[in-house]
């Protein structure tokens, strides 16, 4: 067998795990790991329904589990369920979040609270649990989503840039941490994207428009904006990439 077959017959058997899975993004990511070859296990409190049917109409292998991610017993639980499905665990992708628009004055200590536990805990309690067996497999990819919110800092999102702002300390100082071990960690910070979520919050009353003018690129991202990106830095041959915070959002926030 010749070292390029080899390394896509090892592709097609990694394991990823998708959180936020039921839409948007997390929903696009788990379709495109899914058409990549990987099984795909999703965590998400709503009902994967859509997610499922979309899956398996591709002919891809797909669990669903409805879980809380910041609850650490119920993460824990629900990465072992994927690893006696499956046999392995190989990416994770930390996606679920919430982006409420607040302004500072008017954010309560509950307010600061839920965002950070959703933003910054669970993907640590995520990430902790699978990374034993990420570890076991000898290979492994870590993608934290964050935003270019993080380079933007708008006055409406303080609580939420912060708390990505934290994910991404958080992505540099895991990939020192796991790098001797195969392991890559990396972020991806999309714009603002067209999904039902933006639309009911940030991009509502002329958010779009406004996001719009700031960018090179001059229309709304879409969540399948993402998916190469995402394919990139999952894929076999990114290895020698990883601490990195890559942002994807047409051009709004120029590093």
């Amino acid at each position: 067998m010749s070292a390029g077959k080899a390394r896509v017959d090892a592709a097609a058997m990694r394991v990823a795990l998708v959180t936020g899975s039921a839409r948007g993004l997390g929903q696009e990511f788990a379709v495109a790991l899914a058409g990549a070859g990987h099984a795909v296990v999703g965590l998400d409190i709503a009902d994967q329904v859509e997610t499922r049917d979309l899956l398996r109409a591709a002919g891809g292998r797909f669990l669903g589990l409805t879980v809380d991610v910041t609850d650490e017993a119920a993460v824990a639980e629900a990465v072992r369920t994927a690893v006696d499905r499956f046999g392995a665990l190989h990416i994770v992708v930390n996606n679920a979040g919430v982006y409420p628009p607040i302004e500072f004055e008017k954010t309560t200590l509950a307010d600061w609270h839920r965002v950070m536990r959703l933003n910054l805990d669970g993907p640590f309690l995520v990430t902790r649990a699978a990374l034993p067996h990420l570890r076991a497999a000898g290979w492994g990819r870590i993608v934290n989503i964050v935003s270019a919110v993080v380079f933007l800092g708008p006055p409406e999102l303080v609580a939420y840039t912060t708390s990505k702002a934290g994910l991404v300390g958080f992505t540099r100082s895991l990939a020192t941490a796991v790098g001797g071990d195969g392991i890559t960690v990396n972020a991806i910070a999309p714009g603002l994207l067209d999904t039902a979520t933006a639309a009911a919050t940030t991009g509502a009353d002329g958010g779009f428009e406004r996001v719009r003018a700031l960018q090179a690129v001059p229309r709304t991202g879409r969540a399948d904006d993402l998916v190469s990106t995402l394919l990139y830095v999952c894929a076999e041959g990114s290895g020698f990439l990883t601490g990195q915070t890559i942002n994807v959002d047409g051009g709004s926030a120029r590093h």
